[in-house]
């Protein structure tokens, strides 16, 4: 019972959240056994110094210790599913990897102009991105308030209480974290549209070979870039098949036309099929009942006569 019911608060993993949480997997136990120096994947003030670009399409994928890698995934899984199944699969793996170099390029460039170059202050994990989907979330919702512990405020406000929470995850950089929103809501704001990918465009990516192999993942729900698709995928059509629903039954009127009183049984439930009695005249208090005849009125006559 307890395992069932951990289950139904993990959402069903989705195929782009999928192949984010594998990439960052599969570096890490590279990473494990080629034992590379952080500064080869985070972002910070030395990418400017250094020059290695390449870190704006790594440095997400990259974590420190397998504590940040399983916060980092958990958070993806909550927060970036939630965005996918309202872009799509395709268009949320473009928005991850457009917001992220955006994300690692503010930062660097922030670090770069504070001219520190320790180590402490550059960024890895998945956690920043995820920020960004909520922030990206929030503009998009309907849903004007959120509810935490009985306490309601603004779901705008939403990346903002979740930012509070990172500052205990391991090896979080608060600054990146900050911009990472931000970066969010200048998307979710559509300022960026030039950059973004259009939903004709993202039907015809999906039908490619890459994401058709998405498709055929088991247990990891695969969102369309069709709006249409997409709703009935995540929430599909209901047909229950006959007699899975319990139906009261009801027993007939019974019939007044037949004189037999022998019971009858219609799917269990027994059939009376008696007439109701003919009602009887009332009977007078002396035991018989009164005659209003041509007998009676001759009657009163002789009576009256003889008085």
């Amino acid at each position: 019972m307890i395992f069932q019911l951990f289950k139904s608060t993990i959402p069903v993993p989705t195929s782009g959240v999928l192949c984010v949480a594998f990439l960052s997997c599969l570096l890490f136990f590279i990473n494990t056994y080629a034992d590379f120096t952080p500064s080869v994947f985070s972002v910070g003030a030395s990418l400017f110094q250094k020059g290695h670009i390449h870190r704006l399409l790594i440095y997400s994928f990259y974590h420190r210790s397998l504590t940040q890698l399983v916060l980092n995934i958990t958070a993806l899984v909550f927060l970036g599913g939630i965005l996918e199944k309202g872009f799509g699969t395709v268009h949320f793996l473009f928005v991850f990897f457009l917001l992220s170099p955006i994300i690692g390029f503010f930062y660097s460039f922030l670090d770069f102009m504070q001219g520190d170059n320790g180590h402490s202050d550059e960024n890895v994990g998945l956690l920043s991105v995820a920020l960004a989907c909520v922030a990206v979330t929030t503009i998009h919702t309907k849903i004007a308030k959120g509810f935490i512990c009985g306490l309601t405020f603004p779901i705008m406000f939403l990346p903002w209480l979740l930012l509070v929470i990172t500052i205990f995850i391991p090896h979080s950089v608060l600054p990146c974290n900050i911009i990472a929103i931000l970066v969010g809501w200048i998307y979710g704001k559509g300022w960026l549209s030039l950059l973004d990918l259009s939903e004709a465009r993202a039907n015809a990516l999906e039908k490619m070979i890459p994401f058709r192999l998405l498709r055929m993942i088991s247990n990891a729900m695969f969102i369309p870039a069709s709006r249409g698709n997409r709703g009935k995928t995540i929430l599909p059509n209901i047909n229950p098949t006959p007699g899975s629903y319990p139906v009261q039954v009801y027993s007939p009127s019974p019939s007044v036309n037949t004189a037999d009183t022998t019971a009858k049984f219609y799917e269990g439930w027994p059939i009376m099929t008696s007439t109701l009695p003919s009602p009887t005249p009332p009977l007078n208090h002396d035991g018989h009942g009164h005659s209003f005849g041509p007998n009676h009125a001759h009657g009163s006559e002789e009576n009256f006569g003889q008085n």
